[in-house]
């Protein structure tokens, strides 16, 4: 028992000394994610469930986030990767156009035939 807790507080110890030397920018990134993830676990009862909302803002703030605290998220890497995927196909979609010529336009059209009809040659 003795040993377990030396373990932990040698764990705590060295988490602390890493901590200074993150900059400020990523301790705030960091505060700001597990507030947010604590917002939507407060939420829900069941398995969490994040808006459009809580998705933007939960993707925007792990970029902020070292490699190493990413995988302490609620959701995995793969899934951060797959919503930003999502909103890329989502944002670069353009209308279908079926094969073949557009159509002419009812205007043109009459242009052509009344010019056909007035110079038979």
């Amino acid at each position: 028992m003795a040993l377990r807790l030396l373990h932990l507080i040698v764990l705590r110890a060295f988490g602390w000394i890493a901590l200074l030397a993150r900059s400020q920018a990523s301790k705030d990134a960091e505060i700001l994610v597990l507030r947010h993830q604590l917002a939507v676990r407060r939420r829900q009862v069941a398995a969490p469930r994040p808006s459009w909302a809580d998705r933007a803002i939960l993707s925007a703030l792990a970029r902020l986030l070292p490699r190493c605290r990413r995988c302490h998220l609620f959701v995995t890497p793969r899934t951060l990767l797959r919503w930003h995927a999502d909103l890329v196909k989502r944002r670069w979609t353009y209308p279908r156009h079926g094969p073949g010529r557009p159509p002419i336009r009812p205007t043109i059209r009459a242009l052509v035939l009344r010019l056909a009809a007035e110079n038979p040659d």
